[in-house]
């Protein structure tokens, strides 16, 4: 199957989509304590793109074998990525390690495409999910 997969991270959170012919998945969460407000929005990235696939993964929604088209709105991942340019961030490059492995092990197809930032879907989920959340909160305390 082939879906293509939208992400998004900042120093508070990450989220990505998952959409193929039968289904449209979206999650969005905080980070981690020791990533919360730690992490560049880059990094943040990264986690967002580890953890979204091993979820699909885990979901049973990306399987063996499917070709998962990565939609980046940033042309240093793009770099890094699609022509292995190696970047000075040892975190990044860890990451990079967990995600090849994942790739490696479920014989993904994975295939690296630029995108302008105004069309990830991923960012506009992100920052609705936070608004709306933000609300709920204020809606039941004085703000």
């Amino acid at each position: 199957m082939e879906h293509i997969y939208f992400f998004y991270g900042d120093q508070k959170k990450i989220s990505w989509i998952i959409e193929n012919s039968q289904s449209r998945s979206e999650e969005s969460r905080e980070h981690a304590e020791y990533f919360y407000d730690i992490v560049t929005p880059e990094q943040s990235k990264y986690i967002a793109l580890h953890v979204g696939i091993f979820w699909g993964i885990g979901r049973f929604i990306i399987k063996n074998g499917d070709v998962v088209n990565v939609m980046l709105d940033q042309r240093s991942m793009f770099d890094r990525l699609a022509e292995n340019k190696l970047t000075e961030d040892v975190f990044i490059e860890r990451r990079i390690k967990f995600i090849d492995q994942i790739i490696k092990q479920r014989d993904l197809d994975v295939r690296y495409q630029l995108v302008d930032p105004s069309k990830n879907m991923a960012t506009k989920f992100a920052t609705f999910v936070y608004n709306t959340n933000i609300h709920q909160v204020c809606s039941s305390y004085t703000c």
